[in-house]
């Protein structure tokens, strides 16, 4: 029986159409989308390896519950295209709708939960308020007494919500990409981007120069750092996200389960793993060790919701960097200042759920020279045009 590699090691060409930065799964998406599209002549530049950064460090959870009208409907796309994915790319994706649900602990919690709820079922997207009797029939082991300091009072129910394994999307993605012809390039950091008379010619290595007509900068966390290379600056601010996971044990959580009062979230693998997330660090920052005040942090709260918890033994922890923006949605936008130049990143806590949907838009971009209608609220300047997209309310703790 021959072996062969999911993807193929190439030596670095001097010339191609596009360049792409960043080698996790938004960065692959777009590839592999440009390849439907004829766009083959590709480089994905990674400078440590497939998926090393945010979609490696991620806690895997999909929804598309969002609070505007912008935010439902790119979500819901992204969700709609998950779906599908395992068929179109031929890879085990071990994806599961379990339903997400997202606790209010107060009255102004409901409301806004409520309010969601409303703007969700108005767009067509499965969603709907229970009661703490409703979510106890749902998850016997949650505490929905007035014992707690934060006692449950609803939640937001999301069917369609659910988790899914963030390697094997990563791996589909570049394995589809690769066989399309896209060359995927391991331990190849972006030192310089080079431009002339207003427009990108290439990008400087560290295995060399590299020619391309359009460069796309698509590094969850390094958006900053790539842009500034390009005399570009965006409103982006870096704050670690950290997380942990649990030994495994017999299955009893069969729901993803998120307060935002409590800044935590938590759902249960197949492999019966607790994987645990909380929200971003209070400061900016680019450091990628986990803490010991959040495991603190996060034990407290967590058994304020589920005391069965108290004897869980943690495997490991880490951390992952996200690019924030002010009004917590992304930039995905070409740069008219730069031709051929497109940024895609500020997602955030929220990036992983969006990589087909931000691969299919940005590859069309791309490929038309056009911005597709479903990420035009997403462009650069609409922090100077007053035309912002606040999703801190269905953002701000989410995965």
């Amino acid at each position: 029986m021959m072996n062969t590699r999911m993807w193929k090691n190439h030596d670095l060409n001097k010339n191609y159409d596009v360049v792409i930065i960043g080698g996790g799964a938004h960065g692959l998406a777009t590839a592999y989308y440009l390849s439907k599209l004829g766009i083959t002549n590709v480089a994905v530049l990674e400078q440590k390896f497939i998926g090393y950064g945010g979609s490696g460090r991620n806690t895997a959870i999909l929804r598309s519950n969002y609070r505007t009208e912008e935010g439902i409907k790119f979500y819901d796309q992204s969700l709609k295209l998950y779906e599908n994915l395992a068929g179109e790319l031929n890879f085990n994706l071990m994806f599961s709708q379990q339903g997400h649900f997202t606790l209010g602990h107060s009255t102004a919690a409901l409301s806004g939960l409520t309010t969601r709820a409303e703007n969700n079922k108005a767009l067509g997207i499965n969603s709907y308020i229970l009661d703490p009797k409703e979510i106890k029939k749902m998850l016997p082991e949650i505490d929905i007494s007035d014992h707690p300091r934060f006692p449950v009072m609803g939640a937001l129910y999301h069917p369609p919500g659910g988790i899914i394994r963030h390697d094997a999307v990563v791996w589909a993605y570049a394995r589809g990409a690769d066989q399309a012809g896209v060359q995927i390039h391991q331990l190849t950091k972006v030192e310089d981007i080079l431009i002339d008379k207003g427009k990108v010619t290439g990008v400087v290595t560290n295995r060399g120069t590299v020619n391309c007509k359009q460069l796309i900068s698509v590094v969850a966390g390094w958006s900053s750092d790539v842009c500034h290379k390009a005399g570009v600056k965006l409103p982006f601010v870096t704050h670690p996200l950290q997380a942990l996971v649990t030994l495994s044990y017999k299955p009893w959580l069969h729901h993803v389960v998120v307060s935002g009062t409590l800044h935590i979230y938590l759902s249960q693998t197949d492999r019966g793993e607790l994987v645990c997330g909380n929200g971003i660090d209070t400061y900016p920052h680019y450091g990628m060790r986990s803490t010991l005040g959040f495991l603190e942090s996060y034990a407290a709260h967590v058994l304020e919701l589920f005391p069965i918890l108290h004897n869980v033994a943690v495997q490991r922890q880490w951390a992952g960097l996200c690019d924030m923006t002010p009004d917590y949605s992304p930039i995905i936008s070409s740069i008219d200042e730069i031709e051929g130049f497109y940024v895609n990143g500020g997602w955030g806590t929220y990036g992983f759920k969006a990589s087909p949907a931000s691969g299919y838009n940005t590859a069309q971009m791309v490929a038309n020279g056009k911005t597709p209608e479903m990420i035009n609220p997403f462009r650069y300047n609409r922090f100077m045009e007053n035309r912002l997209v606040g999703e801190k309310a269905a953002a701000s703790v989410s995965s």
